[in-house]
């Protein structure tokens, strides 16, 4: 699925965001950024050692990243020139702050991989693994926050990769409402 938001094309894919051929991928992160599970581990495993050498070398410097921030690293082995770390929220209830904070990591790294000159960007699905974000409510967040920053920066295309077939559908349904 595919839609234009101005100049930058926004496009929905199913696959494994560490092949995504752009200049930056978006790893939902852990505030620690030394990998773990899920899309973390993934990109760590995919792109090697240097991926976790830039982390190490930002925790050292700045602390533990917190939810809602963005900080880059290079890719690595990837494809991608540029590794874009966020940590989104936990969801316990949704009535603490969540929809505010995963908003914030989109923002934060389209910003991010602006700064040092991205023209293409992949997201996965931030926060609905492990840190149990319901899949229908983070795409309405992704996506409506996403669309509404594109016209701030110069990217020729946004790209949301989505592991299973489920989650790319639900991102349809929510790209359909918004953009």
């Amino acid at each position: 699925m595919e839609r234009q938001i101005g100049k930058t094309r926004l496009l929905l894919v199913q696959g494994d965001i560490t092949r995504q051929a752009v200049d930056a991928i978006v790893n939902a992160a852990n505030s620690s950024l030394m990998g773990g599970g899920g899309v973390d581990g993934a990109i760590h495993r995919a792109g090697g050692p240097t991926i976790l050498a830039a982390c190490k070398e930002i925790v050292a410097r700045d602390g533990r990243l917190p939810a809602g921030r963005a900080v880059v690293t290079p890719g690595g082995n990837l494809p991608a020139r540029w590794v874009v770390h966020t940590v989104g929220p936990i969801y316990r209830d949704g009535g603490l702050g969540e929809a505010a904070t995963l908003a914030s990591c989109y923002r934060e790294s389209l910003a991010a991989a602006a700064e040092v000159g991205a023209r293409s960007i992949c997201f996965p699905s931030i926060s609905t693994g492990a840190y149990r974000y319901p899949i229908e409510a983070a795409a309405q967040v992704a996506v409506t926050t996403t669309v509404a920053e594109i016209p701030r920066h110069d990217f020729a295309e946004v790209r949301f990769c989505l592991f299973s077939e489920r989650d790319l559908a639900v991102y349809q349904a929510a790209i359909a409402e918004v953009a």
